[in-house]
């Protein structure tokens, strides 16, 4: 079963991780997990902050 990464660099999806590992956001288990990779990373930075904040 394949693997889905996020490339931070060329803001595409790669199957099976192609790039470096410093470019690279994941594993997904589907392209569309690893789409919305960013939106995920921001949400949780997001989580984070407002707990930092309490």
């Amino acid at each position: 079963m394949p693997q889905f990464w996020y490339n931070v660099k060329t803001h595409q999806v790669e199957e099976d991780a192609q790039s470096d590992w410093t470019q690279l956001i994941g594993p997904y288990e589907t392209r569309a997990e690893a789409e919305q990779a960013l939106q995920k990373v921001k949400e949780r930075n997001e989580a984070w902050d407002g707990e930092e904040e309490d």
